[in-house]
């Protein structure tokens, strides 16, 4: 076994580490609105679900080499909202270009051609192009000397038609194919699965479009 004492190594080693066999990662695609009505979107791998009850999910966002705050941060900090997005292939470059520096008041979103739409109950946009959107408010925060922790409380879920099956409370897999973050600049593909239970579980309780307050 390779062994390695994490209290004696850097942490740009760690991070490297850590990153790469913390894998595969869901990636959010966060949008947020800057003081100044810019939209921003920005993509997280450092992102999960926390819990359902309530509804919680976390981002990890890391300060700028300079200690500055990344604008999805200093817009979460300022107004309490954002939306995360799931990506799937078709809208995988867009996603990723998502991560360049474009100034505060350029929106990501016009520069690589995804579409805005009005959330339901938050100042933020969606992005039409994903399949699946979680409109959030901010719960709680964590405060790192490189990063904010955001958990960010659900207040309503929007997905792609057909994706949700409302009287089951099923997903419906087969039309659902997200990507995940593989470590450096390799993402994977969810399409080769394989089960390893007798019988299918019951999905958790969503819905095409649904307060879940």
């Amino acid at each position: 076994m390779t062994e390695v004492d994490f209290e004696q190594l850097a942490s740009y080693p760690r991070y490297k580490l850590m990153a790469s066999l913390i894998v595969p990662r869901p990636i959010a695609l966060v949008t947020t609105l800057g003081a100044n009505g810019v939209a921003n979107a920005a993509p997280f791998s450092m992102f999960n679900m926390v819990g359902e009850d309530p509804p919680i999910l976390m981002i990890s966002i890391n300060r700028l080499a300079d200690g500055k705050l990344k604008d999805t941060a200093a817009n979460i900090l300022h107004n309490g909202e954002f939306v995360v997005h799931m990506s799937d292939e078709p809208m995988a470059q867009k996603m990723h270009d998502c991560g360049e520096a474009f100034p505060s008041d350029v929106s990501e979103l016009s520069k690589v051609g995804l579409t805005p739409v009005p959330a339901h109950c938050v100042a933020p946009p969606r992005i039409a192009e994903s399949p699946v959107a979680f409109e959030c408010v901010l719960h709680e925060k964590l405060e790192t000397e490189s990063r904010y922790v955001f958990i960010g409380r659900i207040k309503w879920l929007a997905a792609r038609d057909g994706l949700i099956d409302t009287q089951a409370w099923r997903v419906n897999l087969r039309e659902y194919s997200p990507i995940a973050r593989f470590g450096a600049s390799f993402y994977t593909r969810t399409l080769d699965r394989f089960s390893l239970a007798d019988a299918p579980r019951a999905a958790a309780p969503v819905s095409t479009s649904i307060d879940v307050l």
